[in-house]
């Protein structure tokens, strides 16, 4: 098993009993500080999971796609709340599942228990591995390293550099950063005039990869760990 994505077992559970639902881009799957009593398994489609911070501003955790499970925070927790926003970013498919059926499988089968908290123990790692090149590099950390994984998930390998095939707008790159769409024009820019990246039909090119790396003081993470996913 991969340690860092859903193994079989949990696949044909998720697959096989719950009902599914058809979900319209833009949708909300959840919202933040609303009761929970349920997870969603993504049979097609991708899914924004955000988080609303204090002053306004969306920091976007999150891009899952097919074969994910969000929502999950909530497991094992009483009365419990909705950490984040899961929105859907184009038409899609879920599965449906009750968090206390759930939570009975996970308790009644070692084998998925374990499997499930190898899981979840690597999401927190890409969570504390994103916190902290933001805390140790402040907004040009989050950025470059927004970069670095969006280049990991989504990137493409070309002769002059790797393309990012899903195209960003800058608001949406800012919101992966917690920072202001002005900010990552200005990055952006300073990035476009050093020949570190190219922009066209929206599509960024990553043409230094390794300047990106320098910045922030890349400790090369595994792959797994390092994307946006």
């Amino acid at each position: 098993m991969n340690e860092f994505t859903l193994s079989n077992r949990m696949h044909a559970f998720f697959d096989n009993r719950h009902h599914v639902k058809r979900i319209k881009k833009g949708c909300l799957l959840f919202q933040e500080n609303t009761l929970a009593s349920d997870l969603y398994y993504i049979l097609k489609g991708k899914v924004e999971v955000s988080k609303v911070v204090p002053d306004g501003r969306e920091l976007t955790m999150r891009i899952c796609s097919e074969n994910d499970l969000v929502g999950e925070t909530v497991l094992f927790s009483q009365s419990p709340k909705y950490m984040m926003n899961a929105k859907m970013l184009e038409d899609g498919v879920v599965a449906v599942i009750s968090k206390e059926l759930l939570e009975e499988k996970i308790a009644s089968d070692s084998h998925l228990a374990v499997e499930m908290m190898t899981w979840l123990s690597a999401q927190n790692r890409k969570n504390q591995a994103k916190f902290r090149d933001m805390l140790l590099h402040g907004k040009k950390g989050a950025f470059y390293s927004t970069l670095i994984r969006l280049s990991n998930s989504y990137g493409t390998e070309v002769e002059d550099g790797i393309v990012i095939t899903l195209p960003f707008t800058n608001q949406e790159l800012a919101n992966f950063c917690g920072t202001s769409r002005e900010v990552v024009n200005r990055m952006l820019s300073q990035l476009r005039k050093n020949n570190v990246v190219s922009i066209k039909k929206g599509r960024i090119k990553i043409l230094n990869l390794e300047y990106l790396k320098q910045e922030i003081d890349c400790e090369n993470c595994p792959i797994e760990i390092c994307t946006i996913e």
